[in-house]
């Protein structure tokens, strides 16, 4: 009688032998662990996370008003009573910098929106669409392009100023008329690099099954194409906050910006021009706000950029 074979190891023995079975992790977790072990992004996130709940919270704790002048205190050094010194007027720049941020911050934010939303519509258009109506787009985009900011800028600027101001309040109107003109010139890039990732994913295997499916130009859009082109896109997002602040502090600095008594980090440069050799503090500390922000924001975008690349391994 021949002798039984060895018997077969039961499931359990299997999954003990080889090791627990590895659980299915979400894209979202995967890119939050990759972006984990970059370790400037990581801690860079954290520096700006305390930047913005300063800004936000540091108002309210701080009640000191941006606008209180104090001619005994004129360009004081920081001190336990001044923090970060006081300007010309003897008004506390600690106060007036917690307040700027959060327009300087706010400006950022609003201006990378609006570019991310009609760069991405316009890309969308483009890379999904062929013939003229692609090429069509294209040359307004590299019209835009083509045209010198800076100066732009200035002259929209210029234009715009009093009626918006008459038409919104002062600080609404300047806060929409600086939005607009930096996200007006903040679109083109994000709009060739979704049309470009258009024209990569929508002849992919899964674009072309959806379509032999029967699915709409609009659902293949809105299902396949455009969520996995988001990767890059946010990336972009990041430096546009950085360059919507450092054109902000711009505008300010060349005073077509805020008024005075609207402090933004830009405009406190721009009032401390006159005053470098005296009271120093004055310029130091919000042109260490932006480089701080903008240097902060720039490692987070370095650190999204390689934890949405499902082909990097870190």
């Amino acid at each position: 009688m021949a002798s039984p074979g060895p018997a077969t190891p039961p499931a359990a023995a299997v999954t003990v032998a080889l090791g627990k079975p590895i659980a299915s992790v979400s894209p979202w977790r995967e890119a939050w662990r990759r972006f984990k072990r970059h370790r400037l992004a990581y801690w860079s996130l954290w520096v700006l996370a305390a930047m913005v709940l300063a800004v936000l919270v540091g108002p309210l704790v701080y009640k000191v008003g941006i606008n209180d002048i104090d001619f005994k205190a004129r360009l004081a050094s920081p001190s336990l009573t001044h923090p970060m010194g006081t300007d010309d007027l003897g008004r506390d720049l600690l106060a007036r910098m917690l307040y700027g941020g959060r327009i300087s911050l706010a400006v950022g934010m609003a201006a990378m929106l609006m570019a991310m939303v009609f760069g991405v519509v316009v890309g969308a258009i483009a890379g999904i669409s062929r013939g003229w109506v692609d090429a069509a787009l294209m040359w307004v985009t590299e019209l835009f392009l083509s045209l010198p900011q800076l100066p732009v800028l200035l002259l929209l600027t210029f234009l715009f100023r009093e009626p918006l101001k008459q038409m919104f309040g002062l600080e609404v109107g300047i806060f929409l008329l600086i939005v607009a003109v930096i996200g007006g010139f903040r679109w083109m890039p994000v709009a060739r690099l979704v049309r470009a990732q258009f024209f990569s994913l929508r002849e992919k295997e899964f674009v072309e099954a959806a379509r032999a499916l029967g699915a709409s130009t609009t659902r293949q859009v809105a299902r396949h194409i455009l969520p996995n082109s988001l990767g890059p896109v946010i990336v972009a997002a990041t430096i546009d906050v950085a360059a919507a602040i450092i054109a902000e502090s711009t505008l300010s600095f060349l005073g077509l910006g805020f008024p005075p008594d609207i402090p933004t980090w830009g405009r406190i440069l721009y009032d401390a021009r006159d005053y470098m050799d005296l009271a120093v503090h004055w310029a130091l500390f919000p042109g260490l706000a932006v480089f701080l922000t903008v240097l902060t924001i720039n490692f987070v975008g370095d650190g999204l950029r390689d934890a949405l690349d499902p082909r990097r391994v870190m």
